[in-house]
């Protein structure tokens, strides 16, 4: 039933007609999937409720390296811990790639609240245009 975040519980409550006690892992990884998608496509500043919620600015991190490298991955890890409950034991990892050498890739691993002995594992791809992609 945690696997979905309220608003996803009650959409598809109302076309079910009733309450599922089973929780479904797929279900679970999708949703924090989404969810992670909208935190990490979000600029800091942008949201007037918490102005720490998504990721700086990610243009200068792309002009700068090494130790900008390290700042992102903290940057990318501290938001999903504090956004997204429902994973925990986060990792954030620069992942090198010499067939792209134009975009930063990270890998967010952790673990389900629902499942904790089921580790997954998430792609963030950084562009050239500071755009974040973000894969399960």
């Amino acid at each position: 039933m945690r696997e979905e975040r309220l608003l996803e519980r009650i959409r598809s409550r109302e076309g079910e007609g009733g309450r599922s006690e089973r929780e479904d892992p797929r279900k679970a990884t999708d949703s924090v999937l989404a969810h992670l998608r909208r935190i990490l496509t979000t600029r800091q500043g942008n949201v007037p409720i918490a102005d720490d919620y998504g990721v700086p600015d990610t243009s200068e991190f792309l002009i700068s390296g090494g130790e900008s490298l390290r700042d992102l991955e903290r940057a990318i890890r501290n938001a999903v811990q504090k956004y997204e409950p429902r994973l925990k034991g986060v990792r954030v990892g620069f992942v090198p790639s010499e067939d792209d050498v134009l975009s930063l890739r990270f890998q967010i691993t952790g673990r389900l609240e629902s499942d904790p002995k089921r580790q997954v594992t998430f792609e963030t791809v950084l562009d050239t245009d500071g755009k974040i992609d973000v894969r399960g």
